[in-house]
């Protein structure tokens, strides 16, 4: 691909996915080369209904069709929205550096409780979120929160923390988000409590804060796009993303994951499965992966919604 050729760059339309794809846009410019967004809408960011029910790959196939079918080049995900398995004709060509990878508590001022420890809410407080590895993680730590179902784009769901209810009218006292949402969409957060919750405590869905570029296979795009790919953070995420395919699993099974690399070059994963936690080390992402699956000693199942 010369560097005159147009590189048409596929994105939902949320605020996040769109700031996500200028920013794809912006280094391939930089590279020399011409870009243009290909906006795609998608049902699921104005569908209601809980995630779970909405079926595997809501948030990207769509712009994977873009992809697949020729209307853009290269797609532009969140990496922890793609199913563990890979899309048919597709392939991942790079995948930049990351962002911040751990959650954040946005509370309101009269329900935040800093002696109450790694989850600083009141006593019974009302948590907002629709991921299932976030109300795991939430009411095994604090079973006397309320976990109530929560969706929308970032923007969205920080102002139901603001405003203090859910879309259905019942009182709310803080939200779980991704911080690296937050954090690239610079949200105003005057009137709210941000809590920075450690990875290592409150476990990260799988690749969180990570972007992946998706192209058609064998498209000599790729070549171009391996400028932009992080070869030494991949291994982190590459990791997280194999125990991810090593259980079958879609982005709202109960899973969180977060992984290191070691100063000796190594990878540490620790995992958080439906409320059991296993540490793996080993010597590449593949092994600690493998050493995970084994530890939690959970038989393979069927891809969740993602």
């Amino acid at each position: 691909m010369t560097p005159a050729t147009t590189i048409r760059i596929a994105t939902r339309t949320s605020d996040l996915a769109l700031w996500q794809a200028r920013w794809v846009a912006e280094r391939l410019t930089a590279l020399g080369h011409a870009t243009e967004l290909v906006h795609v809408a998608i049902r699921a960011d104005h569908d209601p209904a809980p995630i779970q029910e909405l079926g595997v790959g809501v948030f990207v196939s769509a712009v994977q069709a873009a992809v697949r079918d020729g209307r853009a080049d290269v797609a532009v995900h969140s990496f922890k929205d793609l199913p563990s398995a890979p899309a048919a004709g597709l392939e991942i060509a790079a995948v930049p550096p990351r962002a911040a990878v751990h959650d954040v508590l946005l509370v309101r001022p009269d329900a935040h409780d800093p002696a109450a420890g790694a989850l600083p809410l009141k006593a019974g407080a009302r948590v907002g979120t629709g991921a299932a590895r976030r109300r795991g993680q939430l009411l095994e730590g604090r079973p006397d929160l309320h976990v109530t179902g929560l969706r929308g784009n970032v923007p969205t769901r920080a102002a139901a923390a603001r405003n203090g209810a859910t879309s259905d009218g019942r009182p709310l006292d803080a939200v779980v988000l991704a911080a690296a949402g937050l954090d690239r969409l610079a949200l105003e957060l005057d009137g709210l409590v941000r809590v920075d919750l450690d990875p290592l405590t409150f476990l990260p869905a799988p690749a969180q804060g990570a972007l992946a570029l998706e192209i058609r296979r064998d498209d000599p795009l790729g070549d171009v796009l391996t400028d932009l790919h992080d070869v030494r953070g991949f291994g982190p995420v590459d990791a997280e993303r194999g125990l991810m395919a090593a259980l079958d699993a879609g982005c709202q099974l109960a899973l969180g994951a977060h992984a290191v690399r070691t100063a000796a070059g190594g990878i540490e994963l620790a995992a958080w499965y439906e409320g059991r936690r296993v540490d793996a080390a080993e010597a590449s992402a593949e092994a600690a992966a493998l050493r995970a699956f084994e530890a939690l000693g959970r038989p393979r199942r069927p891809q969740g919604p993602a």
